[in-house]
């Protein structure tokens, strides 16, 4: 097995404080011709949350627990942070790295399925960081994506359950889940497994979800994977339904409660307190709909170890694991994987083969 001398968790990145949110929102968009208004209307979500993401807070939770968990069973791995979007940025935690002596690290992205946005684009982040750093930069091998992983799916069977718990007893058993997940344009979509991962994702949780809490008439459930958080020009197609449009669709076909399920996003940030907590949940209130979101995975202890168990993979040759009949995903991807949608193609980068 390759040895390995540091872990990195990678992430999105999210601005602290409300100077932050434009030159962030900025950074994001890069090179996409995202106009300005569109910018200035999105920033409006932060800023009503006082221009600080819940993202970055999250990942030093996360950061803790992992630190906590190889302390007490190893392996013995120091636990770095960078994002690519905000500070702290990739390439300086690498200069941080390399100062430290790392030579190889194992990279923990917080995106759960495969696309261009959720595992290409941070290869090419993360070869692009390691060739902004120059010599000495660490080596850098990134961890499988993880959608039908025990330790991502069993907590969110749970926080399934628990949210129907909480709908009003008479009207529990006809709501149905509704799974959200971050949107992406069809040509990012058709090059990868997106939708399928997701839908997989949707059916093991649901399988879960029927043996906990079964209908009382004895039918499965109904469910339904949609999407939030579009961005980008009218004119280009994007995943549908959005989650509003399929509330309204819900009601129209009479149904008085639902359970949203943001299976996208493993913590509870701006897509899920702003799309959901707030946009989703104020059209259920238009609609007279009951509507209850169960949690993210954040900081559950299967998360975590699950985490663990993908660093063993790699490190010690430990059996995969994955719920389903698809089995753990590959390694290492193919050189055509997650290909970048055809109007934001980016240059090729040299070192990109080391990231994995």
């Amino acid at each position: 097995m390759a040895p390995y001398d540091a872990i990195l968790l990678v992430s999105f990145g999210g601005p602290e404080k409300e100077e932050d949110v434009l030159p962030f929102l900025e950074r994001v968009t890069a090179g996409r011709n995202v106009p300005r208004e569109r910018l200035e209307e999105v920033a409006e979500h932060y800023l009503a949350f006082g221009g600080r993401s819940p993202i970055n807070d999250q990942n030093r939770a996360l950061l803790g627990e992992i630190e906590q968990l190889l302390a007490a069973e190893g392996p013995d791995l120091p636990v770095y942070w960078g994002n690519r979007n905000w500070h702290p940025l990739l390439a300086d935690t690498l200069r941080e790295m390399r100062e430290d002596g790392i030579e190889r690290a194992i990279c923990f992205v917080t995106a759960a399925y495969s696309s261009y946005s959720g595992c290409r684009q941070y290869r090419e982040d993360l070869a692009e960081a390691r060739a902004e750093v120059g010599e000495g930069a660490p080596e850098l091998d990134k961890l499988r994506v993880f959608y039908n992983h025990p330790g991502f799916v069993e907590p969110q069977v749970d926080f399934v359950v628990d949210a129907l718990g909480r709908l009003s007893p008479e009207r529990r058993d006809q709501a149905p889940v509704v799974f959200t997940t971050h949107s992406v344009p069809h040509t990012m979509s058709r090059h990868c497994d997106y939708e399928v991962q997701h839908h997989e994702t949707c059916r093991l949780i649901m399988q879960g979800v029927e043996r906990r809490a079964p209908r009382g008439d004895g039918r499965p459930r109904e469910w339904q994977l949609v999407y939030c958080s579009r961005s980008g020009p009218a004119s280009i197609p994007w995943l549908e339904p959005d989650v509003n449009d399929h509330l309204a669709d819900l009601h129209r076909q009479g149904t008085e409660a639902a359970v949203i399920a943001p299976i996208g996003f493993v913590s509870d940030h701006m897509e899920v307190v702003f799309d959901l907590d707030v946009e989703a949940a104020e059209t259920a209130q238009e609609l007279g709909m009951e509507l209850e979101r169960s949690a993210t995975v954040g900081t559950d202890e299967r998360f975590v170890r699950m985490i663990r168990e993908l660093v063993l993979e790699r490190q010690q040759g430990a059996a995969p694991r994955a719920l389903g009949t698809r089995g753990p995903n590959w390694d290492a991807c193919p050189l055509d994987c997650c290909r970048a949608p055809e109007q934001q193609v980016r240059p090729a980068v040299a070192d990109a083969a080391r990231t994995r």
